[in-house]
């Protein structure tokens, strides 16, 4: 008997409607809580009154299938331009509070959205500008910026275009449709129960496509929209606490910050019933205390955010190792296949392609449509298509998934897929670089760190120059962490660059002893021995800061962790990062600890 082919079908899907659900909640609950953004509660009518206000200003500049950027965080403002956008049928693009002038410039050139909307201070000048009425803070006022000329073919049926990390350098942006981001709520609220009197989390980064689901799940259901403070997404502490106090029943973390929050004891008293996690590889299931059930998704962008999810049930056995990322959602086509797309044995390592109601419509530009959304061999049914996810993957003979690792170059950095290639094209940008690569390894505090070596045109070149000049090119995950300079580059047999060649010669590089200061006091050398594990570099001393030497947000939350292991100490990750250097992280730490040693 044949082994079964790795081709896994979803359940039937049902189709679900996105604005009009928001619309019949407005009408059926007026008055119950939609939006809860820090002190402030929008009602049902209350948001579509605030929504309507931003279409009237934008109606007869912004039409159907029109590009709408929208460089804001979280808040009631882009709840209610992202509702507008629906309202108009234009194609809502999430760039994010701050994406950076230069990267915001490119999107600009190269997209030609019809209109940016965000802070005076972050949109880029020329074009007309648009009070839209609305305040993100005090004294922040939004305002639309319309931009000249055509914008890039949309898709027919677009309903939102999110950008990912491209090879060529600059980003590309998915077009995705109202049927597949409608088939995707119907089945996250069936699988969580969300409802009327449910309070759903936003708390994923803007420009990261999970957040979509997290907004428009809230308010197609019913439940209320709460908006997370931003401390919380450095801090697992600050974050399971104000799940306490905001009453959150349904969540959606990413990996990195979920694998903290799992790893220490489950906090009593919480509402949360239903947690799921995505965005890169989970390393550890949920520990017997855990009251909430826990899903483990799967998705890329190209396939509206989720494509497979893992559930594990409250106080259950879990097994050891990595979860699987489980079974295809309804609507999805799932094929494992070698390198000329037939699919190979279940049980064999291949890769993974997606079809099915969430694969996207594709990209804004058509070549790479047709080079990364394939045909399918014959017998496959439910789709005439597939992306090529290039993540290698297995199917067990249960038909589920386990991931593997990607099959090319991209790297996820703090949940955030990359292109090293991007990251390199806005260092060589500079007229100081001649070249630039740019490689991943593991970083202590687990995830990846990115260092780049450049090959500088001059000399006197520094790298934190560099570093400097790139940051407003790059979202804040694809920074590395370390520059160094180099007169050459390490070939490998092919004749292309050896990364791991160029490693190796970091972790071999010796760190002169005199050189590294031990620190002070106690505290100064607990510091100082914690954040060199955690950031994975031998030579940080106390004068380092802890962002500029390559810490992120996963290596703030476990030095949090460790602080209060060793101290009993809770400290806020927004008061840590403020610290000029790791002294002063030191000197922070002391003050605390004096008074209880008084008392």
């Amino acid at each position: 008997m044949e082994p079964l082919s790795s081709i896994g079908y979803g359940r039937p899907h049902q189709d679900g409607a996105v604005l009009d659900l928001f619309t019949t909640w407005v009408h059926r609950t007026p008055d119950a809580p939609a939006l809860i953004d820090g002190g402030r509660t929008y009602g049902y009518a209350e948001l579509d009154r605030l929504a309507d206000t931003v279409a009237d200003a934008l109606r007869g500049r912004v039409g159907p299938g029109d590009l709408l950027g929208v460089c804001l965080g979280h808040s009631a403002a882009l709840v209610a331009v992202t509702l507008a956008a629906a309202k108009l049928g234009a194609v809502h693009l999430p760039l994010g509070p701050r994406p950076g002038e230069r990267r915001l410039q490119a999107v600009a050139e190269q997209l030609r959205p019809v209109c940016l909307v965000g802070e005076p201070g972050v949109l880029p000048d020329g074009g007309e500008r648009l009070p839209l009425g609305l305040q993100v803070g005090l004294p922040g006022t939004v305002q639309a910026s319309l931009t000249p000329g055509g914008q890039e073919a949309v898709p027919r049926g677009t309903h939102y275009a999110v950008l990912t990390s491209g090879s060529t350098g600059t980003p590309k942006a998915v077009a995705v449709t109202e049927p597949a981001l409608g088939a995707l709520l119907r089945w996250y609220r069936g699988l969580t129960g969300l409802g009327p009197g449910e309070r759903h989390s936003l708390v994923i980064g803007v420009a990261f496509d999970p957040h979509v689901m997290e907004l428009w799940a809230g308010l197609t259901s019913g439940a209320a929209l709460v908006v997370a403070p931003e401390a919380v997404r450095w801090d697992s502490g600050a974050l399971t606490d104000w799940w306490r106090e905001a009453g959150i029943t349904v969540a959606v973390l990413p990996t990195p910050l979920a694998e903290p929050v799992l790893d220490r004891p489950w906090p009593p008293g919480l509402a949360l019933r239903h947690l799921t996690i995505g965005g890169d590889r989970l390393r550890r299931a949920p520990g017997p205390d855990v009251t909430a059930t826990v899903h483990n998704a799967y998705g890329p962008a190209e396939a509206t955010v989720t494509t497979t999810v893992h559930t594990m049930a409250p106080g259950a056995d879990h097994g050891e190792g990595a979860p699987p990322i489980g079974l295809p959602v309804p609507g999805a086509v799932l094929l494992v296949t070698d390198e000329d797309g037939v699919p190979v044995p279940r049980g064999e390592a291949g890769e993974l392609r997606i079809g099915g109601i969430g694969l996207a419509a594709g990209y804004l530009d058509p070549e790479l449509t047709a080079r990364r959304f394939v045909g399918v061999p014959d017998g496959v049914l439910g789709t005439d298509r597939v992306y090529r996810s290039g993540d290698r993957v297995v199917m067990r003979p249960d038909g589920v998934i386990e991931f593997h690792g990607r099959l090319d170059d991209q790297v996820k950095v703090s949940g955030v897929r990359l292109e090293p290639a991007e990251v390199e094209a806005a260092f060589e940008r500079d007229d100081r670089v001649r070249r630039a690569v740019v490689a991943a390894e593991p970083a202590a505090a687990g995830g990846v760190r990115l260092l780049a070596f450049v090959q500088p045109a001059a000399e006197g070149v520094e790298p934190a120059d560099l570093v400097e000049a790139v940051r407003p090119w790059l979202p804040e995950q694809a920074v590395p962490s370390t520059v160094r300079l180099v007169e050459r580059y390490p070939l490998d047999a092919n004749g292309k660059v050896d990364r791991g060649a160029l490693l190796a010669t970091v972790a071999a590089e010796p760190v002169p002893a005199e050189s590294v200061s031990e620190g002070e006091t106690p505290v100064e050398r607990t510091v100082l021995k914690l954040c060199r594990e955690l950031i994975g570099r031998a030579e940080l001393g106390p004068e380092d800061n802890f962002l500029a030497a390559g810490g992120n947000s996963l290596a703030a939350a476990r030095l949090l962790e460790a602080l209060e292991s060793e101290y009993g100490l809770r400290l806020r990750a927004s008061l840590l990062l403020r610290q000029p250097d790791l002294r002063a992280v030191a000197r922070l730490v002391e003050e605390r600890l004096a008074p209880a040693a008084t008392a």
